[in-house]
């Protein structure tokens, strides 16, 4: 989990990135923000390329010069971007769109809006050979998101930048490649034998979910911007060396919240007992853990997160059925 120092020649410099972020995400975006007052259209920018100028950055590593069809870092790592910031929302009485600046609906002037927070990464596998280059001659996927860290609180106006990797070949992430190789055979084949004409959609990770937590990311890149919409202020929180070996650093840890029941009981079963009072402050709290068994709400107060030796435990949940894809994820 090593980068190759022959592909790092970007000099790791966090006021370039900041400069970057500002210049080729934000302005554009305040730019856009204000046009659509008069257009009416969606401020949101495709996150794609400049995602890729951000991984460059980040990474030490300079792109293949091939867009959107090849390499997408010299090293071979794919870069995938995905920005939830300024989705377009929908009126819950007429069903119409709604703008993230506007507080009520231009078609009905209802004030329920439910405001989109469901943006994704795309893998697209339409072959063997896509499998194969996405599942084992990529040796890192790249993952850059923008988000609004306060959106429940309709907090639109902080923004937060993240990185995260995994590293196809090695068993730390193995269950990526389980993902991938399950939806081409399970999924995308069995939909084009029955819908020759159709094309499935790609396959889909939803940031910060069940399936993204198994995967065993490890993050990067952290970055707050404030006031992001009128006059924004870049803080880095956390950025990895670019040469530094990414075995050093532990996963995200596991919202429990993110369980079902039947993981739970296959949790309380079959980890260790060592394991769980490790993550708990002592013997006793996990004997009250037990106690807690058939109430989820409880357990997760008192268990909110888990670390990567605990996930091991739990499967990777059904994907052979496309119909509960989204329901699972």
């Amino acid at each position: 989990m090593k980068p190759n120092p022959e592909y790092i020649t970007i000099e790791k410099d966090e006021e370039r990135i900041k400069k970057l972020i500002k210049e080729l995400i934000l302005v554009p975006r305040m730019k856009a923000i204000e046009w659509s007052k008069i257009t009416k259209q969606t401020p949101n920018l495709k996150i794609g390329y400049p995602g890729q100028h951000l991984a460059s950055l980040i990474t030490g590593i300079e792109g293949s010069r091939t867009g959107a069809r090849g390499q997408d870092l010299r090293d071979g790592s794919e870069v995938k971007s995905c920005s939830k910031v300024d989705q377009m929302d929908t009126c819950t009485s007429c069903e119409g769109k709604v703008a993230r600046s506007e507080n009520k609906c231009p078609h009905c002037e209802c004030t329920n809006i439910k405001r989109k927070d469901d943006s994704k990464w795309l893998f697209t596998i339409r072959s063997e050979e896509d499998l194969q280059r996405m599942t084992e001659k990529i040796d890192r996927i790249f993952l850059t998101i923008a988000y609004n860290p306060g959106f429940e609180k309709e907090d639109y106006n902080t923004i937060r930048l993240q990185a995260f990797e995994i590293w196809n070949n090695n068993e730390r992430h193995a269950n990526f490649k389980k993902l991938m190789t399950s939806y081409f055979y399970k999924i995308y084949l069995e939909h084009i034998n029955n819908n020759p004409n159709k094309t499935p959609a790609p396959k889909n990770i939803w940031p910060f979910s069940y399936q993204f937590y198994l995967c065993n990311p490890v993050q990067v890149f952290d970055c707050l911007v404030t006031n992001a919409n009128y006059s924004p202020e870049i803080e880095i929180m956390d950025y990895f060396p670019p040469d530094g070996d990414r075995a050093s650093l532990t996963p995200l840890p596991m919202p429990t919240k993110l369980l079902q029941r039947r993981e739970w009981d296959l949790l309380l079963k079959e980890v260790p007992k060592e394991s769980i009072i490790r993550q708990l402050s002592g013997a006793k709290d996990y004997e009250s853990l037990i106690g807690l068994q058939s109430n989820t709400e409880k357990l997760v107060e008192k268990l909110p997160f888990i670390d990567e030796e605990t996930r091991k435990y739990l499967p990777l949940r059904d994907t052979d059925n496309p119909k509960i894809i989204k329901k699972v994820e």
